[in-house]
């Protein structure tokens, strides 16, 4: 991972990366930009609007009403089931609250995911989305002059979907650029794109892309990991009560400001970490090293693609003393070589997700919310399976069941 340089490369010689290239939709993004300087120049400004601490305080309040909003949903269901308490499959409602949150930030708007009637656009994206994730693990384990040759259903079904997500997020984004155009004056921050067209450091056509990616990757992945954490949560009740404490501490000491309450649940950030070392959304970390590499005796020539096994190092006893048991104090631990370059939820280095500190700061509001609300429990404790569509997900439904936290409900 040190030897990948300043600009690291990952592949691009994937039938998904082929059929991108024969799709007309304009401008790369930075998932598919393959000139490292493009690719860097790109980076620099995106972190600037995306991971520097000063702006993450921006998005907070926008990711904190949208988990209210999903608190209120799952009370709703509570009330409707006359039960006392709420039982179900909540993987779509998790995929709405992801979008609703990804698209709050980037156009400083809400879509309205979270109503009772959702805008049936919005749904068409979502399960393009879906689809272009269950069509590409066929595509990166054959030859893209098979898929050109033949064009497969996977194929034709993968590129509508690619068709689907530059179409609406082209709209959304075409529409959010004009009426921010016109409003001109705000009151709070405004979101990414208004913030992104106002600095004139990239091209509309580059924003556009960018933003497109950004809607495309901030769905399932923050909604799987969110979804695997509640599942570890309901099958290790002790810990499940040692974050709720810790969320309740947290709640009185900072005296109901959220700002303070992020600052004082170590405990609930090591969870999304172990969350992620179970259950990695990715599975390899790939890079070209841009040096040669001498590795245990082996010498690694530059220009190698080497891959960095997330889920099986996850895994390895060696590594993780009870590697299955859901310990999220195991990253607690104050000694930093324990924990070195164990932990690559959303890669390393510059070329590390960009949308991380948006993810942690999504998920773990969400957390917050629902823990102070609601006890978790699923209704088979049974190992429920993994399946891979290009990022690790449940092979069976999650049934969950939510019973109101009657002690100290906190709503906002």
């Amino acid at each position: 991972m040190l030897n990948s340089g300043s600009a690291p490369g990952r592949p691009s010689d994937s039938s998904v990366f082929v059929m991108l290239g024969d799709c007309d939709h304009g401008a790369w993004g930075l998932c598919f930009l393959r000139k490292s300087e493009d690719w860097k120049k790109n980076r620099v400004i995106l972190n600037q609007e995306m991971m520097a601490p000063e702006v993450l305080k921006n998005f907070v309040p926008m990711l904190e009403a949208v988990a209210q909003d999903f608190i209120g949903v799952l009370n709703k269901r509570v009330k409707q089931q006359k039960s006392g308490n709420f039982s179900g499959d909540i993987s779509d409602d998790l995929f709405r609250f992801a979008f609703e949150s990804i698209t709050n930030i980037i156009f400083g708007e809400r879509l309205g995911m979270l109503e009772e009637i959702v805008d049936p656009e919005a749904q068409k994206f979502i399960d393009a989305i879906y689809q272009m994730f269950h069509t590409s693990v066929p595509m990166l384990s054959l030859p893209p002059e098979l898929f050109r040759l033949f064009r497969t259903k996977t194929w034709r079904d993968h590129a509508a979907a690619w068709d689907t997500i530059f179409d609406k997020a082209d709209k959304y984004t075409q529409n959010f650029y004009w009426d921010s155009r016109q409003k001109r004056n705000f009151s709070k921050y405004p979101g990414i794109l208004y913030s992104l067209l106002g600095s004139n450091k990239l091209p509309f056509q580059d924003i556009q892309a960018n933003i497109t990616e950004l809607l495309a990757g901030g769905v399932d992945t923050t909604s799987m990991t969110l979804q695997w954490h509640m599942y570890e949560m309901a099958r290790t009740p002790k810990v499940q009560e040692m974050l709720r404490a810790e969320v309740l501490a947290a709640r009185r000491q900072a005296q109901g400001d959220i700002n303070t309450m992020l600052q004082l649940v170590p405990l609930l950030k090591a969870s999304i970490k172990e969350t992620l070392r179970l259950h990695p959304i990715s599975v390899t970390v790939q890079r070209y090293l841009e040096n040669d590499l001498v590795l245990r005796g082996y010498i690694i020539p530059a220009k190698t693609l080497v891959q960095v096994a997330n889920y099986a190092m996850g895994q390895e006893s060696s590594f993780f003393t009870n590697p299955g048991n859901f310990n999220p104090n195991r990253w607690l631990d104050n000694d930093k070589n324990n924990t070195y370059f164990r932990y690559l939820g959303f890669g390393w280095g510059i070329r590390q997700c960009l949308g991380r500190r948006i993810a942690e700061l999504e998920m773990t509001i969400f957390l917050i919310h629902v823990l102070e609300n609601f006890k978790i429990k699923i209704q088979h404790l049974s190992d429920v399976g993994t399946k891979f569509n290009l990022i690790l997900m449940p092979e069976k439904p999650i049934l969950f069941t939510f019973l109101p936290f009657k002690q100290n409900p906190v709503l906002g």
